[in-house]
């Protein structure tokens, strides 16, 4: 029954294109006549994605749209508008059908169905419930853009508004009991500044974790799997740390309970060690041995930032005198991907790579720092040389001076009283 005339709307959708501008459309030219939701549609479609591939009204609706009769084109094949509960099929019809998709839009997946009755809302829509999200809710109806358009609700930036439309709403939200701050908290995070504001595009986003079709709260043994998408190298090394069997044996998730979830903040050594905000601290306690690796970690990293910011400070100090340090600089980025590797690194909780990495990185900040300090002192030999030739320049400059009032002196007294040029005595 869900496919049924698939085969001829697949045939007609490869030649609709060509015809639909000559053929007659009673859809829309009587609710082109009507107001409000009854002539919304026709707008709407102008732009939709499936007009482009050439599909008509009667496509999704059924019907005898070449007459202008209102009773003869709801004949027979007239179908209408489906309620909520039919629309996965309804749309399924042709997404589900690899028949159609070929004809029409090969690069599409046609699992889409089966994969949305794996998902929560499909499963709770199967027991009656209604009121939870179906293609139209995050799709659209009639003005259905593709998602690789900006103003797609399945444009990347444009999905935490779409999921926050049932999500952040606290009246339909209250009977599943779910929270309804996760956009905010989303918001809040760094993805969503990589998001908006750095506007990358591969930024995760709601379905980036819960799947979009086959959406479905992550559980807590999934939600490194989903994590280790795009942190593989934080993946590979918390799996060999002590924590992976601990985290197993109690059956936390991973990654959420340093990082948290919706709002993930810019990680930072702050997290590490034995102080205020330290996530350590959460599970360990004083005088254990957790403890102790924890504030040892921390130390370490704490030394080679310092380091670090000291000899950037030494370089950028020289810069801006005007000595040439372009070298150096690159070879302190070198040194900053290591101090990067060894933050990263305390995800394994070995304290001895942590050190041997520092330590690496700590030989390579020294001929950096060499380097900075021999440009500050050419930088003071420059300033003091100017200050020597400056003063030379000045005596001179007097000197010059006085020689001239002393030669003019001269010439007036050869030229004796009342000569051109002098001054009667």
């Amino acid at each position: 029954m869900i496919f049924r005339g698939a085969r001829l709307l697949a045939a007609a959708s490869l030649f609709a294109p060509l015809l639909a501008f000559g053929q007659k459309n009673g859809c829309v030219d009587c609710h082109s006549q009507l107001e409000g939701n009854l002539k919304a549609p026709v707008a709407a479609y102008a732009a939709d994605i499936h007009r482009e591939f050439g599909l008509s009204c009667r496509d999704c609706h059924g019907g005898n749209a070449g007459t202008d009769d209102i009773a003869l084109a709801k004949d027979k094949s007239f179908k209408g508008a489906p309620t909520k509960a039919k629309i996965p099929l309804f749309c399924g019809g042709c997404h589900a059908n690899a028949a159609v998709m070929r004809a029409s839009n090969p690069s599409l997946r046609t699992d889409q169905l089966s994969q949305y009755e794996t998902s929560r809302h499909g499963q709770l829509l199967k027991t009656g419930d209604t009121k939870v999200a179906v293609c139209t809710d995050c799709h659209g109806v009639h003005g259905i853009l593709s998602a690789r358009l900006p103003k797609s609700r399945t444009f990347p930036w444009n999905i935490p508004q779409t999921c926050g439309r049932c999500h952040a709403d606290k009246g339909l939200m209250e009977s599943y009991k779910i929270p309804t701050d996760q956009v905010d908290q989303y918001m809040a995070g760094v993805h969503a500044r990589a998001l908006f504001e750095k506007k990358d595009l591969t930024a995760p986003v709601c379905n980036s974790c819960h799947g979009n079709h086959g959406a479905f709260p992550p559980a807590a043994s999934s939600v490194a799997s989903v994590c280790r998408q795009c942190h593989a190298s934080a993946g590979e090394l918390f799996s060999k740390s002590p924590h992976k069997k601990a985290f197993d044996d109690m059956g936390m998730g991973e990654c959420d309970a340093c990082h948290g979830n919706h709002k993930i903040l810019p990680p930072s050594t702050a997290m590490i060690g034995t102080g205020e905000g330290a996530v350590c601290v959460q599970c360990h306690d004083k005088g254990s041995r957790g403890f102790e690796v924890a504030g040892e970690i921390r130390r370490t990293l704490d030394i080679f930032t310092g380091r670090y910011g000291e000899v950037e400070s030494l370089l950028s100090l020289a810069k801006r005198k005007g000595v040439e340090v372009s070298d150096a600089e690159y070879s302190l980025l070198d040194v900053h991907t290591t101090l990067v590797s060894a933050e990263n690194l305390t995800h394994g909780l070995d304290a001895a790579e942590i050190g041997k990495a520092v330590t690496d990185g700590e030989t390579a900040l020294l001929g950096v720092r060499a380097v900075a300090v021999a440009a500050l002192k050419e930088a003071r030999f420059r300033r003091e040389g100017l200050a020597v030739t400056t003063a030379i320049l000045a005596l001179f400059a007097v000197a010059l001076a006085l020689k001239v009032r002393r030669m003019a002196r001269v010439r007036r007294g050869a030229a004796g009283p009342g000569a051109p040029g002098t001054r009667p005595s």
